[in-house]
């Protein structure tokens, strides 16, 4: 039995929704395949989107057309702007959701959409005729035939969870894991990277004794990803705990009982979102950890708890959890575990997400080695884009580096290359303060509108804020009070929009909160983004830099490191090779030392 799609999408996590959505808004024909059709939309970890790197990320999957930020802020109970004592290029929005909310309102979207078909059932290979991929085949032996098809897998390739040294294969708890794919990738020339993740335990709420945690209440007014927050956003607080002596005591003294230590998992693990036992390893000099205590839900009967991530037995997570304040009495309804799983080395796919070794094949998510919902997101969002765009034999698209986050994820990816899960951070953006999500739709909506997934009427309506934001810069530079220009007065530190319109005026048009704040941003900020500015065309000159035929063992000067490193990603340009991990800034001037000699100038390499 064969059907015939246009895209074919595999899998339902943050990844496939993005996928499939943008898929069939451009009219392709799109089957979403998983086993299990109620999970499309699970979030297996914290029931949260956004975050600082990862929030950006979210404005722009907006701005290009996606749809996490809608279901984020449907769904949303709580609502904070982080880092919000600090510059524009940090603060990130954050919101707690409902957890089974979220995951009821992404399978409603997606069966909304006349142009998507859920097929229920577990992959067991890759179609290949004439050098590309021509479909899928299931374990109960059907096949799908298609031009393209995204792989949004998850953690679920080769799956094994870990309870401390006990292990069953399994893609996240209670979920069997894809048990062919991976042998199908082998196949076809791919290259695979065993990495690790984990969870931290759910609790009881009525186990918990929240007087003795300190209340983080949500912002208020709310903010949101959309500019229309749901009816629920604001609902809930959550809570803050730490660990204890007692618990680093207990963690220290039974190390070798967790899956990690104990020698059961080879994968890498995250780096920036450690496990509890991690935690207290790396970092003696700590006496306790911040935990951050958040529902999955206004009604539900679990909290999470962020920053508790463990492969203790769960007979050990009992004793450890009861360590912690508030918690003395804690009965956990769901322990903590690792999974372990198969990933594709993104080096072997194009800044398209498509791989270089089968033509059609395209990858979004944990299985191209990042973690996070919002970074599967956005890569489900360009991959659906181009899988359409292959299988109609049009020109793929991307997003640069220079141009947002999405374009950093890819870079990274694709060209340097990674050796642990990824995690979005601002501190990745050497655009940051250009790259803001203030101004996510000004940057992306455009592209958006090209790509298909934006409607001309959104477009128009963002243009004519961007029109009023700068007519009200415009009259705060010729507007004075008691000889100085109020755009002057308005770059002190103590000044803000609010306090400046009372001495002059509000503007004649009325603004919205989201314009006004614009408005402070770009005239408080405007020195520094005019130098950001500047520094972005610096970089470009590295961009033009060819380095595509040079024998790195031949650059006098390099570091062993660098050197290393260079041979084995090969960066097309100078700017590409300033990326890569272990190049110094000494590393830099042997390159263009280098370059000089053989002769090549800047202005013939950038042409």
């Amino acid at each position: 039995m064969s059907m015939k799609f246009d895209v074919i999408v595999v899998g339902g996590g943050h990844a496939g929704i993005e996928a499939a959505c943008a898929s069939a808004t451009l009219g392709a024909s799109t089957a979403m395949v998983l086993p299990s059709p109620d999970r499309i939309g699970l979030m297996p970890c914290n029931p949260a989107i956004g975050g600082p790197g990862k929030s950006q990320l979210v404005f722009e999957i907006h701005a290009l057309g996606g749809v996490m930020a809608r279901l984020a802020d449907d769904t949303a109970i709580h609502s904070r702007i982080l880092n919000a004592s600090k510059g524009p290029a940090v603060q990130s929005l954050r919101v707690q959701n409902e957890r089974d909310g979220y995951a009821a309102a992404a399978r409603n979207l997606i069966e909304s959409f006349s142009g998507i078909e859920i097929v229920r059932g577990e992959v067991a290979g890759l179609m290949v005729a004439g050098g590309s991929i021509d479909g899928v085949t299931l374990t109960d032996g059907r096949w799908l035939a298609a031009k393209s098809v995204i792989l949004c897998t998850g953690t679920f390739l080769a799956g094994m969870v870990w309870y401390g040294k006990n292990s069953r294969e399994a893609g996240r708890q209670g979920e069997a894991p894809a048990r062919h794919l991976s042998a199908s990738l082998r196949e076809t020339g791919h290259r695979l990277q065993r990495f690790k993740t984990g969870t931290p335990p759910r609790i009881r709420s009525d186990s918990v004794d929240f007087d003795l945690l300190r209340e983080v209440p949500p912002d208020d007014p709310p903010e949101s990803f959309t500019g229309n927050p749901g009816p629920k956003i604001g609902s809930s607080p959550t809570w803050l705990t730490h660990t204890t002596t007692r618990t680093h005591d207990l963690i220290r003294q039974n190390l070798e009982e967790s899956a990690m230590y104990g020698g059961g998992i080879a994968g890498r693990g995250p780096r920036y979102c450690p496990s509890i036992e991690d935690k207290v390893v790396r970092f003696k000099d700590k006496d306790r950890h911040l935990l951050f205590v958040e529902p999955d839900g206004i009604a539900t009967s679990e909290v999470y708890l962020q920053g508790f991530s463990s492969s203790m037995p769960p007979i050990l997570q009992d004793e450890m959890i009861r360590t912690l304040p508030g918690f003395e009495r804690a009965v956990i309804h769901r322990y903590a575990y690792a999974v372990e799983y198969d990933a594709l080395d993104p080096t072997q796919l194009t800044l398209k997400l498509m791989s270089h070794r089968l033509p059609g094949l395209f990858s979004a998510g944990q299985i191209n080695g990042t973690s996070g919902y919002e970074e599967a997101a956005a890569q489900g969002l360009l991959a659906g884009v181009n899988a359409v765009r292959y299988a109609a034999g049009e020109a793929p698209v991307t997003i640069r580096r220079d141009q947002g986050y999405l374009g950093i994820l890819l870079d990274d990816l694709v060209r340097g290359g990674i050796d642990e899960p990824y995690r979005m951070m601002t501190s990745r953006n050497e655009y940051r303060l250009l790259h803001r999500q203030d101004n996510a739709q000004e940057r992306m909506m455009p592209l958006g509108w090209q790509w298909g997934l934006i409607a001309r009427g959104r477009l128009e309506i963002m243009r004519e804020s961007e029109a009023r934001i700068g007519r009200e810069i415009d009259r705060l530079e010729r507007s004075y009070s008691q000889g100085v220009a109020a755009a002057k007065i308005l770059t002190r530190p103590e000044m803000s929009y609010q306090q400046l319109i009372e001495s002059i005026g509000p503007s004649p048009e009325a603004l919205s909160p989201t314009e006004a704040r614009k408005v402070e941003i770009l005239v408080k900020y405007r020195s520094y983004i005019e130098r950001s500015r500047k520094l972005l065309e610096e970089r470009k000159k590295y961009e033009g830099l060819c380095l595509t035929a040079t024998d790195f063992q031949e650059v006098r000067g390099l570091s062993n490191e660098a050197r290393e490193a260079l041979d084995r990603h090969k960066p097309e340009s100078l700017g590409a090779a300033g990326r890569l991990r272990g190049i110094r800034d000494s590393d830099l001037v042997a390159l263009l030392v280098h370059l000089k000699n053989r002769g090549v100038s800047r202005e013939t390499l950038g042409k």
